[in-house]
C-alpha cells in the first residue's frame, strides 16, 4: 500500500516539474514574440506615417514615398503572416493553464495525497495527467532560447515561494 502511494507521489512530482518548466517556457516564448511584434510593428507604423505625410507633400518626390509605402506594406505583411499577436495570446493562455495545473498538482501532493485512499489518489493523478496531455496538445513549441531562459529562471529560484524557503530554515 505504501509503495503504491509513493509511486503516485513520484508521478505527481513529475507532472509538477514538467508543467513548471512548460509554463515558464510559454511565458518566455510570449515575451520573445512580443519583442518581435514590436520590432516589426513600430517601424512599420512609423514608415507608413512618414510615407503618408510625404505623399501629401510634393517636395520629396514619388519614388521615395513609393519605397516607404512598399516597405511599410512589406513589414505589415510579415506581421500578418507570422500572426504574433495570436501566438502571444495563445502562449499566455497556455502558460496560465500550466500554472493552474501546477498549483493543483502541488496541492494534491502536499495537502491531499497523504489522507486519500490509494484508488482515489490514483484517480486524481490520472485526471492531472489527462489535463497535462490536453494542454500539451494545444501548446505551441517554445524556441530553444525561451526554453533556456525558462530553465535559468527556475534554477535561480523564480518558481520558489518565500513561504517554502522560510519553512525549510
Amino acid at each position: 500500500m505504501k509503495n503504491r502511494k509513493d509511486a503516485i507521489r513520484q508521478e505527481a512530482n513529475k507532472v509538477h516539474e514538467a508543467v513548471m518548466y512548460s509554463s515558464q517556457g510559454q511565458f518566455e516564448q510570449a515575451k520573445l514574440w512580443n519583442k518581435r511584434y514590436l520590432f516589426l510593428g513600430i517601424p512599420s507604423s512609423g514608415i507608413a506615417a512618414i510615407a503618408g505625410v510625404a505623399g501629401l507633400a510634393t517636395t520629396i518626390g514619388k519614388t521615395p514615398v513609393a519605397i516607404m509605402a512598399l516597405l511599410a506594406a512589406f513589414l505589415s505583411g510579415i506581421m500578418t503572416t507570422l500572426n504574433y499577436s495570436k501566438k502571444i495570446d495563445q502562449a499566455h493562455a497556455t502558460a496560465n493553464a500550466y500554472l493552474a495545473l501546477q498549483q493543483d498538482t502541488r496541492i494534491f501532493i502536499d495537502v491531499d495525497l497523504g489522507e486519500l485512499p490509494v484508488d482515489e489518489a490514483r484517480e486524481i493523478l490520472a485526471k492531472l495527467v489527462a489535463r497535462q496531455q490536453e494542454i500539451n496538445g494545444t501548446a505551441l513549441i517554445p524556441s530553444v532560447k525561451a526554453y533556456k531562459k525558462a530553465k535559468s529562471n527556475i534554477k535561480s529560484g523564480g518558481q520558489t515561494y518565500k513561504a517554502i524557503k522560510k519553512k525549510k530554515k
